[in-house]
């Protein structure tokens, strides 16, 4: 399993915040390029996000369901790619003085990328996972909410 790590200098809040907005999906995570729908009751527990991956014309269209959810600190998802399979992701959230500490844990769990050697397959999810918290780090730390 790939783990990658990063703190934001952003409060716990804030960076659950843009977790719990499901529209701003496809703006920190690294392969989503659309959003089709969120579920209302996102990030509850069998709720999903409705996105897309890919370049107009050749997208699949997918989505992420919310395996298991603490509000404020951990989002276990179910990501989903259509033909290219499926990825469990753990999202970890904790207090960093006036920061917040974000772990993400990611390892597929069925379809082709099951079949890549763990050593070729880690430093991949890693490239993409840290480009994916500078992403979530950039509009927790830059975004205001009402």
């Amino acid at each position: 399993m790939s783990v990658i790590s990063r703190v934001i200098k952003s409060t716990p809040e804030n960076v659950w915040n843009v977790l719990c907005d499901g529209w701003l999906y496809p703006v920190w995570v690294v392969g989503a390029t659309r959003m089709r729908d969120v579920d209302e009751a996102w990030p509850e527990v069998g709720s999903k996000l409705h996105h897309s991956a890919g370049v107009w014309p050749l997208t699949i269209s997918d989505d992420t369901e919310v395996l298991a959810c603490e509000p404020g600190s951990m989002l276990r998802l179910r990501a989903r790619g259509s033909f290219l399979g499926e990825a469990e992701v753990l999202l970890r959230l904790a207090p960093s003085g006036a920061h917040t500490l974000v772990e993400i844990h990611e390892d597929p769990v069925a379809g082709p990328g099951t079949l890549v050697p763990q050593p070729v397959r880690a430093p991949i999810i890693k490239i993409r996972n840290v480009e994916t918290l500078r992403r979530l780090a950039f509009i927790a730390e830059h975004r205001t909410r009402a």
